[in-house]
């Protein structure tokens, strides 16, 4: 595994490009769980994680109404201190004991944000957190000033390390950052779903807030060996199964179609489609933004506009390849992006959205079907 790590927006926290989940390790005891999992099992798939080099797991309450917290803590404690991974997790949606299928209430009052955080605290079996996050935003009429001001008192006291909030937008992330440092947003992205490339993951750019996103594979959509047949083996409250559009048609058969048409690209490369989703996502993600050194569908690294990273500081020829290919859209710019050699948006492949990753031979850029007006390319 690749054990490469990147700061994680201004936190101070250096995390590796992928970390341990925990949403699945809940179980299926309640409204939004995968179905019944084994809990030694996912103790060995987190040790297993950690081994390899991953350096931080990211849960949540709601995640089994605790279990999952609970289940992380098990096995951090076997861990010596210095071993431990970083542990990020949520607060904000609160369920009733009585209803464990019931629809967890978004609640960010600032007394359930502090509660939510000690309770963490108590499961996972430390004395501060290193992320805590807002897992949706308050639907109870609480101002986000107000839950985010908790949010920094928090920090004040030692209870955690950073604060971060998921599923944002541009609106409440202006607001908290007025009142302390948005330390990192969580979205969904994907090769599927990849609209928070457009506002949020900027913004982030822009100030210097970290990314993590969430569901990088659509739920298992994604990955090499899913089929349509499994979803009739998923649990029957297997939230893919009735809460999600893309697991059902006509979205199911277009998003497998995106999937399968990444298997020449991943034979190519000796990777699989999953390795190879991923690494195209974070292709979409920072054409879209023009940022070519943020990674996405990772950690953020923050690159101010303008401030050319140290070739040197690269590694031996990672990015020699890369490198070329900024030089040669450098030449391009004179031309504009629509023309000289770049297909226009009318031509690309649906799937790719507005990156293309194909160009015309250079005979045809110079004097084929469409001739490059550019007076250089005359």
């Amino acid at each position: 595994m690749d054990h490469a790590t990147r700061p994680l927006g201004r936190t101070g926290m250096e995390i590796t490009l992928v970390g341990a989940g925990s949403w699945a390790i809940g179980g299926g005891n309640w409204k939004y769980g995968w179905g019944p999992q084994d809990d030694a099992t996912s103790m060995r798939a987190l040790r297993r994680a950690l081994d390899g080099g991953v350096n931080w797991i990211d849960t949540a309450p709601v995640y089994g109404l605790g279990h999952a917290e609970t289940i992380v803590g098990r096995v951090v404690r076997e861990m010596a201190a210095t071993d431990r991974p970083l542990l990020f997790t949520k607060c904000g949606l609160r369920w009733s004991d009585a209803d464990p299928f019931g629809e967890p209430v978004k609640n960010l009052r600032p007394e359930s944000v502090r509660m939510e955080c000690e309770a963490s605290l108590r499961r996972l079996g430390v004395e501060r957190l290193d992320l805590l996050q807002f897992h949706w935003p308050d639907a109870v009429g609480t101002a986000v000033e107000d839950s985010w001001g908790e949010m920094s008192r928090l920090v004040d006291d030692g209870k955690i390390r950073a604060g971060g909030v998921s599923n944002f937008d541009v609106t409440l992330l202006e607001r908290c950052e007025r009142i302390m440092h948005v330390g990192s947003l969580q979205p969904p992205f994907s090769l599927v779903l990849r609209s928070e490339a457009a506002d949020v993951i900027p913004w982030c750019r822009e100030h210097g807030t970290g990314v993590i996103v969430y569901s990088p594979l659509q739920a298992g959509l994604m990955t090499d060996s899913f089929a349509p047949e499994r979803i009739e083996l998923m649990a029957e409250r297997d939230w893919r199964r009735w809460n999600s559009e893309e697991f059902q048609e006509p979205r199911l058969s277009r998003n497998l179609a995106l999937r399968d048409a990444l298997r020449p690209i991943a034979e190519r490369h000796a990777s699989t489609v999953a390795g190879s989703g991923t690494r195209l996502g974070d292709f979409v993600a920072r054409h879209q933004w023009g940022d070519r050194w943020l990674a996405v569908g990772r950690p953020g690294r923050r690159v101010d506009p303008g401030d050319r990273p140290d070739p040197l500081s690269r590694g031996p020829g990672r990015d020699r390849g890369r490198d070329r290919a900024d030089r040669r859209r450098e030449r391009a710019r004179p031309c504009g992006s629509a023309r000289n050699g770049w297909l226009r948006r009318d031509e690309r492949p649906w799937w790719l959205g507005t990156v293309v990753l194909r160009r015309r031979p250079h005979a045809a850029r110079r004097g084929g079907r469409r001739p490059c007006p550019c007076a250089s390319h005359a």
